[in-house]
């Protein structure tokens, strides 16, 4: 293998091919480094690309410092010592939506770009579904899954970005029609060395964008310095904000849909369609695509979604709640219900200060615990339950509910204590769910399951 590569790749996965394939469309061969034995990825890039050489097991320092551009996984930290040791020596290091965003560079403003601790996917796909309604040549990309660079392979007009705090640390220019970022809340604090470093981060997005958006309802997503901005949020608008009067959804004094006619629940999800709306209007979606979209969008998988109504009682998977902030929204949203509410939360921190979920807990009824963590949260209310698994938890919040509760798993914390993802932590309490109603057991014979 020769020493000298001008381009590495730092992390495999759908990523890091991503990166490969494009790099290669330009003339480049570059190495690809993991410090994983075995990455993901690691045989569709022998079979696609056996030019391109792949160092697995950790980061070669003699290569990284010869490079004159190192493109990182958004998964590596920037602060990792190797990549830390490259930037002293002014080595370029980039993520893969820099490289998008030098792609389109030269085209006229395209991208529109979300961020923010939670909403994130649902907002990008409330945008999408409006971008559709409005018969937009349109794609969705970023952190919602789809690798940005992929986003390249076919000529779209509208490009809607979700983006992560880790993304936005190598992405400096992206030129937005306009971006959000929705709300800040504790998250990721084993990567950042405090709340404000996460802050700014995200807020990094704002200076790529001709127009801000922020939440006015949470003051951390203000921008830094004055620019050409607007807000949403649940409350009455003022000027040209975007908000909720008289129980509809407005824009400025231009009445946009009645919040009895929206499809999705949660007065947090409100919030989501109302900042979704904003950003479409800047792309030019009239508001008849957006009213069409807010009859008709019931929410995304893991997000508060309904899995099942059992005796009268409502079963909702919010897996995607993997910080504290996404649960406190949760039960915030949930706030007017008129039953119960039976938690389901824990699983791995991640660092983060679980106080804030404690003056929220007294909407709860009765709190399940379980996971890694499960314990700090259990200790923030009197007579929680510890359990040890899924099929527990599910059983016990069965035995508990009466006909009207709410059981809501929304944990509050990552799954990699327990699971693959949050997503297979979700499918688990479905499946769990869907054991009871298989069962067609009233709560009290769950009890003695």
């Amino acid at each position: 293998m020769e020493l000298h590569n001008s381009h590495l790749v730092l992390g495999l996965g759908a990523t890091g091919l991503s990166v490969v394939r494009y790099l290669c469309q330009q003339g480049i061969t570059p190495l690809v480094m993991d410090t994983r034995e075995e990455p993901p990825g690691a045989k569709q890039l022998a079979l696609e690309f056996p030019e391109v050489n792949l160092i697995t097991g950790g980061f070669d320092c003699r290569y990284l410092v010869q490079a004159s551009q190192i493109v990182i996984s958004p998964g590596i930290a920037i602060d990792t010592p190797e990549i830390r040791a490259a930037i002293d020596m002014d080595i370029e290091v980039i993520g893969d939506v820099e490289l998008f965003a030098r792609a389109v560079k030269d085209r006229s403003p395209c991208v529109i770009g979300i961020t923010g601790s939670n909403g994130k996917s649902t907002v990008t796909t409330l945008m999408g579904e409006m971008a559709k309604a409005a018969g937009l040549n349109y794609a969705l990309g970023g952190n919602i899954g789809i690798p940005v660079l992929n986003l390249l392979q076919s000529p779209i007009d509208l490009y809607i970005l979700e983006l992560s705090s880790f993304q936005l640390e190598t992405t400096h220019s992206l030129n937005c029609i306009a971006a959000t970022c929705l709300n800040i809340s504790e998250d990721h604090m084993d990567r950042y060395r405090d709340l404000e470093a996460y802050r700014q981060a995200k807020l990094s997005l704002y200076d790529q964008s001709k127009r801000a958006l922020f939440n006015r309802e949470d003051s951390l997503t203000q921008p830094n310095d004055p620019m050409n901005q607007n807000s949403f949020g649940l409350t009455s608008p003022v000027n040209d904000e975007w908000g909720v009067k008289d129980g509809k959804i407005v824009h400025g004094t231009t009445e946009i849909v009645s919040l009895h006619d929206v499809a999705i629940v949660g007065s947090h999800n409100h919030a989501n369609l109302i900042a979704a709306m904003a950003l479409a209007y800047h792309a030019g979606i009239e508001k008849e695509s957006m009213i069409e979209v807010a009859k008709h969008f019931t929410g995304l998988a893991h997000r508060c979604e309904l899995v099942a109504n059992i005796n009268a009682v409502s079963y909702v998977n919010d897996s995607k709640a993997t910080n504290v902030g996404a649960t406190v929204a949760a039960l915030q949203g949930l706030s007017e219900h008129l039953g119960d509410i039976i938690l389901i939360a824990g699983g791995d921190g991640k660092g983060a200060d679980f106080s804030p979920l404690e003056a929220v807990l007294d909407k709860v009824t009765h709190l399940i615990t379980l996971g890694k963590d499960g314990d700090e949260i259990a200790a923030l209310k009197d007579n929680s339950k510890r359990v040890d698994s899924m099929a527990d938890a599910v059983k016990q919040a069965a035995g508990l509910a009466t006909a009207g509760d709410i059981v809501l798993l929304s944990p509050a914390c990552a799954s990699l204590d327990m699971y693959k993802n949050f997503m297979a932590r979700g499918d688990d309490f479905r499946e769990q769910v869907q054991a009871l109603s298989a069962k067609n057991l009233d709560p009290e014979a769950v009890t003695d399951a």
